[in-house]
């Protein structure tokens, strides 16, 4: 990592909730030239017809004094005229192509078929980025067992949790099939995402004249009003455009992201995504994860080897930083800044060296649950389910397995008893627990091929 984005990252290091982004005063503070501005106006004037400088403005994510200047320069070059407006300004104008406008527009379509929000540069990206990064999250254990009420953990496991979120470096949790790692992973995201705090997304960033899109509505989740705060009257509307000192429109204030793949996961989803056809990208899913989590589940089974993905990681695993390459060939350096987690039931020291291990700084190995911890599982789901108790039940399954060639497993709990239920609804009696059914429920679940 440079030195600047160094010190940057740890100069936020601990902060609170991310500063927001400020609406730009002039084109220069937008980060965007003329000619850009003007291409992108064509554009969207031809996609869309003509609009009020208001709606245009509005479109775009900028403020218009931000676009006036653009808008007085292809109207002198006659690429779009005015077709009314009234005594509020150029604001309030109707903007329409003329036929060389419609040309000029064809020629940019050519060039780059994006349609939207101008972008943010890259530097306001990694900038915003290392200011709202996951090691500034506050977490104590407290509201972290909220977000694991659900779950009956041992309290070493979960000790063992909360200081991987602290670091918001990487955690690695191992350990037999069907214990809850990925429960726990799960918990973890639903924490960085109700309790971490909010953070900006641009919807595009600008890098090295290309256009990538970062914000996606699959992922990223806008806070409560957010939404209701970019739908509104024109009047607000020309009140924020006009005034100074107002968030960046350009960014959208989301929840932290939670990111989660497996078994699909390529090496071609950690690279940009060229659309040829309209000459844009759109970015990875580790950059999309940025200030939230990206959790990898069944660690080992995806389509490229774990080899291959730690080669492609382990740099930016310890350097914080990872680097794109454009279709052109250029590279540029984007941050890697989210909470990697780690999750297989397979043996780590046939996925892992020692060198990827020693940049994982946490190791958590999830093992079959005691009778203790098994029973409380059980019971609580018995209650979720609406079964009654049956101490029965749990004894047999010791009796038959657990005590004999089976480890028992978290997730048995569950399986077993929604067997029970399945039953009991297909001889339409009521939905009970007993020996008997148990018995019945582990024949069919817990086949032992020979």
């Amino acid at each position: 990592m440079p030195a600047t984005l160094k010190s940057m990252s740890l100069e936020w290091e601990g902060a609170g909730l991310p500063e927001a982004p400020s609406a730009p005063e002039t084109m220069k503070e937008a980060g965007l030239s003329l000619s850009f501005l003007n291409d992108l106006i064509l554009r969207i004037l031809y996609a869309r017809g003509s609009m009020l400088g208001l709606d245009l403005a509005r479109f775009m994510c900028l403020p218009f004094k931000v676009i006036e200047d653009s808008l007085k320069f292809l109207k002198d070059e006659k690429c779009v005229e005015v077709a009314g407006g009234d005594l509020i300004g150029r604001v309030s104008y109707r903007f329409t192509l003329t036929e060389l406008g419609r040309r000029r527009a064809q020629e940019a379509m050519k060039q780059c078929a994006y349609v939207g929000p101008a972008p943010v540069p890259l530097e306001d990206y990694i900038e915003q980025t290392y200011r709202q990064a996951v090691t500034g999250i506050n977490c104590s254990p407290e509201p972290l067992r909220a977000a694991f009420a659900h779950l009956v953990i041992r309290e070493e496991l979960f000790n063992a949790v909360g200081p991987a979120i602290v670091s918001g470096k990487s955690a690695f949790l191992f350990g037999p099939p069907g214990n809850g790692k990925t429960s726990i992973a799960r918990c973890i995201g639903d924490f960085m995402n109700n309790a971490g705090g909010e953070i900006y997304v641009p919807f595009s960033f600008l890098a090295e004249n290309s256009i990538i899109t970062v914000y996606d509505q699959a992922i990223h989740h806008m806070v409560d009003g957010e939404l209701g705060d970019r739908i509104e009257d024109n009047e607000a509307t020309i009140r924020r455009l006009l005034n100074a000192g107002t968030v960046d429109a350009r960014w959208v204030r989301i929840r932290r992201p939670v990111v989660i793949t497996g078994g699909e996961l390529t090496l071609e989803m950690l690279d940009l995504r060229f659309n040829a056809a309209a000459n844009f990208y759109q970015a990875p899913l580790h950059v999309k994860a940025n200030g939230g989590v990206f959790l990898i589940d069944d660690f080992g089974r995806q389509l490229c080897s774990p080899k291959e993905l730690l080669n492609r990681w382990i740099l930016p695993l310890e350097d914080r930083h990872d680097y794109l390459t454009l279709a052109s060939g250029k590279k540029f350096e984007v941050p890697f800044e989210q909470l990697i987690i780690f999750s297989t039931n397979l043996d780590p020291k046939d996925l892992v060296d020692d060198a990827f291990l020693r940049r994982i700084r946490h190791k958590v190995e999830i093992n079959a649950p005691g009778r203790e911890v098994y029973e409380r599982i059980f019971n609580n789901m018995v209650k979720r389910l609406g079964m009654n108790p049956c101490a029965d039940a749990i004894e047999f399954m010791y009796e038959k397995y657990y005590n004999a060639t089976r480890s028992p497993r978290a997730s048995d709990c569950r399986d077993l008893l929604e067997i029970v239920q399945s039953i009991c609804r297909f001889r339409r009696q009521p939905v009970q627990l007993t020996r008997d059914l148990i018995e019945e429920a582990s024949a069919s679940f817990i086949c032992e091929f020979k």
